[in-house]
């Protein structure tokens, strides 16, 4: 995984911009992208300071989280419903998300969605 570029690239990059240089002429000077100087001019201008966001973690269970009350709610009217259902139902609803995104909500609380019960292995012949 990639590093964060240091705070004295991003500060320099700044202090260019705002003595006059144009983003597009910062960029190459520096070594960075043009995207990358834009993006930090307008961090400085939100926000006072282009500082590195925290690394890693999860962007994206929020959604189902927010919503986790109306899932549970589908789960216990039926207990028979597969993922495609919960998706259908919840874009009816005007939440739309993956098939994976439901199914890491499921795992991130214990819940299995596995149909039958496992069988005894056989030692005699392969079960199916």
């Amino acid at each position: 995984m990639a590093r964060a570029l240091s705070q004295d690239l991003r500060d320099r990059v700044v202090a260019a911009t705002e003595a006059g240089m144009s983003c597009r002429a910062a960029a190459p000077r520096f070594g960075v992208g043009v995207a990358t100087a834009v993006c930090w001019r307008q961090m400085v201008r939100e926000h006072g300071r282009a500082n590195a966001g925290k690394p890693g973690g999860d962007q994206r269970s929020s959604k189902t989280d927010t919503h986790a009350d109306l899932i549970m709610a589908m789960l216990d009217e039926d207990r028979d419903i597969t993922l495609a259902e919960f998706q259908s139902g919840l874009a009816g609803q005007g939440v739309h998300v993956g098939i994976g995104t439901l199914w890491r909500f499921f795992d991130r609380r214990g819940i299995t969605r596995k149909k039958r019960r496992g069988t005894r292995s056989s030692r005699i012949a392969p079960t199916s």
